[in-house]
Parts: C-alpha cells; structure tokens; sequence
C-alpha cells in the first residue's frame, strides 16, 4: 500500500502470478527449466499466460508511483494475486483475498488490471460493458453396471450412455439457447471410464467447461445440461449425477469508469494504439474484483514488432511469447490509470 502525501480515494492495481503446467518450447535465455507434479503427472511449469509480465509491470508501476507520491492525492493498494488459474481446492484467488479484506481499510473506490495478449505491440486492448465470459466447470458421473466385455447385456454400459450424453450436449448451443443475443460454449475438455478392453466399467465420468456472458442464459445452459444427462441416461437405465461449481463471473468493465479513463489509455499508448475489442470467451477471476468496486480490466499486446498477431502463439501454449518492448506501455497505463484517477477523485 502506498499512502500518498495528500487525502483522496484509494486505487487497486492488480498482477496475477500464477505459472501452468506446461512444457516452455521457447528458446530463450531465461526458458524455464522448472519440473513439478501436477494431478500425479510430470509436467514442465512455464508462465505460459504471461502472468510474469504482470508482475513486472506492477513492480514497475509500484516504482514510478513511489517516486512521486508526496504529490498523489489518495492511496494506492498494489494486490499481487496468486491462484487466478485455479487453486487446488478449486477456487480462485480473487474471491479468498476480498473475503480477507483486500479491497478494505481502506476501502477501494476503483481497481485496474492488465493481461497479456498476443496483440499488436504495445495497444491496449479492452472494451467497456461485459468483455471476458463467465468460466464454469461441471463434472458428470455417469453410473451404470459393470460387467464382462462379452456379456454387456448383463450390465449398463456407462461409456455407450455418456458418448450420447456428449452427441446430445452439442445441441445446447447449436439448438436450444438463442446465439444472437450473446454466445456461448459449452465444451467436454475429458472422458473417462474403464481401463480394459474387455471390462465395461461401472460408471464414467466427463469434464466440462461453459463459457457464457448472460447470467440467465447461463442458469438456463445449467438446466439443459442436467436435463439432457439425467434423461439420457435414465433411457438406457443408467444414472447420472450433475455437479456445477460457482467459477468465475462475467468481466464487466464499469462503462462509466472506462468511458472516462479511455482518454488515459490514448495518451499512454496513442490514439491509435487503443483498440476497442469484441467479447472474449476467455475468463478472469478479475470479476469478483469488479464486483466489489468500479472497475477496468485491459490487455496488453505483446507479440513482436512486425509480427501477425494472428499467427502468434496464444496464451497457455508451450510457444507463447511476449516481447519485452512493450512492457514499458504496460507500466505507462497503469501508473497513468492510477494518477488520473486519483487526480480527477472519485
């Protein structure tokens, strides 16, 4: 926390830290060599989502602020954030720190944070109203009856039931929600069940992840996805159960905050150096954050001058890259974001 010399409101200024399993397949100098465990397996460990990039842009936010803060009119809280990838126990870390009082004594009147994108180097990339989607995760438990692979009349094939079960969750989206208001994803990431071939299981399981950005068409997705498993199943005289967790809410940019402070992101990144953005299915637990005070979530293009963008290895891939070059435009908007609004009051 950084107390300025004279009275005003309180800023929060975010940096997630989290790396991700993964393998770093660029060569560079400082490529990660790290080895750990993740769910019983080896895998690499990488800052394959540029988290790092954060985290050295807030330190130099922090640095620049710190120098001048006999003249900032207010307090600035620097929240360094672990766990926005997902904690083991399955809850993000946003939630946990505001629980624990983040954003209180003082209480914050607005927070900013950044993300890392590949992007043309050194924009800044957001849009006001809702930008990231909401992310949740839902596990299916199909249980049927084991029996001998030669005999399968003798039990329920919980394997046959959740591949329908898959072919009949394709048509939430492609049949049953209305697409045109906003969309919306609903995608099986996992299928397990037995580990012979001549053994049919007693149950199978499925991994989802639901992308959405309307609360209701959520809750209605929610529904659809349980009444098509459930039925399903009970068709071919199976069971199955149905488990949704909270994940991560809408990223909703306060339109009045980003409508104000868009003239800061044009005069630290240039007229033409900010670009409005459509939705991203992507999610940040930056939300709950925004639910608590008025907030602007922002990108950061970091693919290499003179590069496509679209060709660019994207977040979480063993080949992403971020330029350094324009790290610097990342600390200029955040310590501009922090100083205006100070500056202007709340």
């Amino acid at each position: 926390m950084l107390k300025g010399g004279k009275p005003g409101p309180v800023v929060a200024l975010r940096a997630d830290m989290d790396a991700l399993p993964v393998e770093e397949q660029v060569d560079l100098p400082f490529k990660s060599k790290v080895k750990g465990t993740y769910r019983g397996a080896p895998v690499g460990v990488m800052h394959a989502c540029g988290h790092d990039n954060h985290v050295a842009i807030l330190m130099g936010t922090a640095e620049v602020l710190a120098g001048m803060k006999d003249i900032l009119p207010g307090t600035v809280k620097f929240i360094f954030q672990p766990a926005e990838e997902g904690a083991p126990s399955g809850e993000g870390g946003a939630a946990p720190m505001l629980r624990d009082g983040a954003f209180e004594n003082p209480h914050v009147d607005a927070v900013f944070g950044l993300h890392v994108f590949p992007g043309p180097n050194g924009a800044i990339i957001t849009k006001p109203g809702p930008w990231l989607a909401a992310a949740n995760s839902a596990t299916i438990t199909i249980k049927g009856k084991q029996t001998h692979g030669a005999q399968p009349w003798g039990g329920v094939d919980p394997v046959v039931v959740g591949a329908q079960v898959v072919g009949a969750l394709q048509t939430v989206v492609s049949r049953q929600i209305d697409i045109t208001r906003v969309p919306a994803i609903v995608t099986i990431g996992a299928f397990q069940g037995g580990i012979r071939s001549n053994i049919i299981p007693d149950s199978a399981v499925m991994l989802l992840s639901i992308r959405t950005f309307d609360p209701q068409m959520r809750d209605d997705i929610f529904m659809r996805i349980k009444r098509i498993a459930e039925s399903t199943a009970a068709a071919s005289g199976a069971t199955a159960n149905v488990v949704i967790d909270s994940g991560y809410h809408v990223t909703i940019n306060t339109p009045e905050l980003t409508k104000r402070m868009w003239p800061t992101l044009q005069r630290a990144a240039g007229a033409a150096g900010v670009i409005e953005s459509g939705l991203v299915t992507g999610s940040e637990d930056f939300s709950f954050f925004q639910e608590r005070a008025p907030g602007l979530f922002i990108g950061l293009g970091v693919s290499p001058k003179g590069a496509d963008p679209r060709k660019s290895a994207a977040n979480h891939s063993p080949l992403f890259f971020a330029d350094e070059g324009a790290l610097p435009n990342g600390i200029r908007a955040m310590t501009m974001l922090a100083v205006d609004y100070l500056m202007g009051g709340k």
